[in-house]
């Protein structure tokens, strides 16, 4: 078990692994708590200017140094599409507004259910927030160059692979 998963958050119980919905999970057996381990949802934008692309050379780990649309984690009160409006802008001084849904990504281990729009720039300017690098527009055929592959670890190989679904 994880440090996260060895006390009851309610009574502070010690917790014990016990089958609960057809899984083997952290459970309380004094108030009856069950640790559900459930992903968290992350919202991105592939939003377009005319036939540019617009992408972030991300600051922060997973994919540290690489070039990808803004994402960021859905709050609790937003919905998916108002997270990756928000996260854009955020992250890029772009305003941008949803044409659409592109896909929904997970993958087992990662903690994540990544929910991906379409878009387009609605005004704004490049203005790169705290958590990239880097703002960019990218022609067809002009994207820039990703860095060498990280470490491997299994969110950065399967996000990239997402990315490069999401660029293609």
């Amino acid at each position: 078990m994880s440090t996260e998963d060895r006390f009851c958050p309610r009574c502070a119980a010690a917790l014990v692994r016990r089958v609960e919905g057809g899984r083997e999970r952290p459970a309380c057996p004094a108030c009856g708590y069950v640790a559900y381990r459930n992903p968290v949802p992350v919202a991105l934008m592939r939003a377009c200017d005319g036939d540019r692309l617009l992408l972030v050379r991300r600051a922060n780990d997973p994919l540290r140094s690489f070039w990808a649309p803004p994402a960021g984690y859905v709050e609790i009160d937003e919905t998916a599409e108002t997270a990756a409006v928000r996260e854009t802008a955020e992250e890029t001084g772009f305003a941008v507004a949803v044409d659409g849904l592109a896909g929904v990504y997970a993958a087992p281990g990662t903690g994540i259910v990544l929910i991906a729009y379409r878009g387009h720039v609605t005004g704004g300017e490049a203005v790169a927030g705290e958590e990239v690098e880097e703002v960019g527009l990218f022609a067809p055929g002009r994207l820039p160059a990703q860095p060498r592959a990280h470490s491997g670890s299994p969110i950065d190989r399967w996000l990239l692979s997402v990315v490069g679904d999401l660029l293609r």
